[in-house]
């Protein structure tokens, strides 16, 4: 389920896709991604936690990742200009 809210997929159609790949597709997620993966993972054990269906978690668990993702990119693109700017 947290494959399919943040990837958009599951690890089966992921593998599908990527036969000539080894190993799982969080094998080739990204730093940002594996932080988001593993925030999510938590979260959702919150939500289990609190009695919410499947249906609910992955609508909640969406916005987390989409937010977290955007929060991620925008410190990153931050954090690049700060670099640019201190080699000048």
């Amino acid at each position: 389920m947290l494959n399919v809210a943040l990837f958009d997929k599951t690890a089966k159609e992921w593998r599908e896709e990527n036969k000539d790949l080894k190993g799982n597709m969080r094998d080739y997620a990204s730093l940002n991604e594996l932080l988001v993966l593993a925030n999510m993972e938590s979260f959702n054990a919150i939500l289990i936690e609190k009695g919410l269906e499947q249906k609910e978690r992955m609508i909640e668990l969406r916005k987390l990742a989409r937010n977290q993702m955007l929060s991620l990119e925008k410190l990153n693109k931050g954090n690049l200009k700060q670099l640019e700017d201190k080699k000048k």
